[in-house]
């Protein structure tokens, strides 16, 4: 799933190139992706004519605002990604007209929704397993936070004193509780294991176990290591592109995520894997003891 710097790569992406633009028409033949309204004709009429006046990430959302008071919220989920392009409906499949990554990547082929703009150009969402979601909200009602009124504060914002406080009140693994959206929002598998690694703890330790000294050491590893992974667009493990339909380049420099059996670039110990509340956590056994 696209985590905080993926997500941020695609808005910055989208900004450059979308930003004053005006949808005028809408196509999908995945209707279970448009969550709200459900009614895709009710859909098409609340964003047709509208001018994309903002584009700003909420956590792992894409939030578009739009003219009239209308946002359009997109949450790409496991395998969803939205690109930027041209295309066109060939024997009933999207073939981009771009040279390029568009047109020649396997993982940017499944188009569900596609939205026209007043340009020529298009904004398409593909999306392997169809789990993303899109919905529109008056601005007014998402504004007031019930929409998404779990989510915790952003991951690059917030305070280290809301970040100790909260950790302290946690029996959970640090692993779960970095990755909990409700604690602070962005991160996901691949950034926790970077994270908790360039700060030298252990995935399995309780989070109000953590010395002070480590919890320091932890809330700096995040701000630098999600900060590296936007300078480099992001992770492209398997689905993610940007909306250029190009790879991110953070995977070239992950230091432990899915190297399981391979030796740690600092101490030389194997990278172990293990599971952690259904999920993979993969470290170096000596250098994160705490």
């Amino acid at each position: 799933m696209p985590e905080l710097p993926e997500v941020e790569t695609t808005v910055n992406g989208l900004r450059i190139k979308v930003l004053n633009r005006t949808f005028i028409d809408i196509w999908t033949d995945s209707f279970s992706l448009i969550k709200k309204p459900p009614n895709f004709a009710d859909f098409k009429k609340a964003i047709k004519g509208r001018k994309i006046l903002d584009i700003k990430r909420k956590g792992k959302n894409i939030v578009f605002y739009l003219s009239g008071g209308i946002v359009m919220l997109v949450h790409q989920k496991m395998t969803g990604h939205l690109l930027f392009g041209k295309w066109k409906k060939q024997k009933e499949k999207w073939v981009s007209g771009l040279k390029g990554p568009l047109k020649e990547d396997p993982q940017n082929r499944f188009i569900r929704v596609v939205f026209f703009l007043n340009n020529g150009f298009q904004i398409a969402l593909s999306d392997l397993r169809k789990f993303a979601k899109i919905e529109i909200w008056e601005k007014t009602t998402f504004n007031n936070g019930l929409v998404l009124n779990r989510l915790g504060p952003d991951a690059m914002e917030v305070s280290f004193d809301y970040f100790k406080k909260k950790i302290k009140s946690r029996k959970a693994k640090i692993k779960q509780v970095l990755m909990d959206q409700n604690f602070i929002s962005g991160i996901g598998n691949i950034y926790s294991d970077e994270i908790l690694f360039l700060a030298g703890v252990n995935p399995q330790i309780r989070a109000n176990a953590i010395p002070l000294e480590k919890l320091k050491k932890i809330y700096k590893a995040m701000r630098n290591v999600l900060k590296l992974a936007v300078d480099n667009g992001g992770t492209s493990f398997s689905d993610y592109r940007n909306p250029n339909g190009i790879k991110g380049n953070f995977g070239n420099l992950t230091k432990v995520y899915r190297k399981t059996g391979q030796m740690c670039p600092q101490c030389k110990t194997e990278i172990k894997r293990l599971k952690i509340g259904g999920r993979s956590a993969h470290f170096c056994p000596n250098c994160q003891k705490i």
